[in-house]
């Protein structure tokens, strides 16, 4: 009598990319293996690369999975403040929040992924999302300019680099085991150097 091949595991493709994106938020890119995804989400080797192609496909959306579960509150944050000044607030103190919360792995994947990876093309992708994200920022506080909010001699791209900065900075200081009420103080302490109507960043 003839064997009969036994029918594929089955298994849940948005559960396993979770698994996922926890594992290599955990670990970082390079130090996760394809035997270390496969064992934590559930799945054969080759089922996986049917199911999510190669590690750094696999990788690619993890980021994107990532970046609409876990950094939405970046755009949220800005876009329901009334001001750009209370937007940037709100958006370093969630910051301070996300990167401390329990039951997660501390920091930023976006960050901490770039760290620790001897690939151009992963690098470069986490670069892509960072430097985006300074553009848009760059963006609003020239509108905050234009608007009256900020001073008119407001560094625009240094200020949006200095934000920039202040949430990875964050980011790896919770890495490094500071709690949330200390990132809190430091999100406190960058305000300071926001600029008022009365007080601008000097132009280089």
């Amino acid at each position: 009598m003839t064997s009969r091949r036994g029918r594929p595991r089955q298994f849940d493709r948005d559960d396993a990319l979770r698994t996922a994106v926890m594992l290599f938020w955990e670990r970082g890119y390079e130090a996760t293996s394809i035997n270390d995804l496969s064992a934590a989400m559930g799945i054969g080797v080759p089922s996986l690369y049917a199911a999510f192609g190669s590690k750094r496909e696999l990788f690619d959306e993890v980021v994107a999975e990532y970046t609409r579960r876990y950094r939405a509150f970046m755009e949220t944050a800005i876009a329901e403040e009334p001001t750009l000044t209370a937007g940037v607030r709100r958006l370093l103190n969630e910051a301070a929040a996300a990167c401390t919360r329990p039951g997660r792995p501390r920091g930023c994947l976006v960050v901490s992924a770039a760290t620790n990876t001897t690939s151009p093309e992963v690098e470069q992708g986490l670069r892509k999302l960072r430097t985006d994200g300074v553009d848009a920022l760059e963006a609003l506080i020239r509108r905050a300019v234009a608007d009256g909010e900020l001073p008119a001699g407001t560094d625009a791209r240094g200020l949006s680099h200095y934000v920039s900065a202040t949430l990875q900075g964050i980011a790896q200081q919770a890495r490094d085991g500071a709690d949330r009420p200390t990132l809190e103080t430091i999100a406190a302490l960058a305000m300071h150097a926001w600029p008022t109507p009365s007080v601008a960043v000097a132009t280089h």
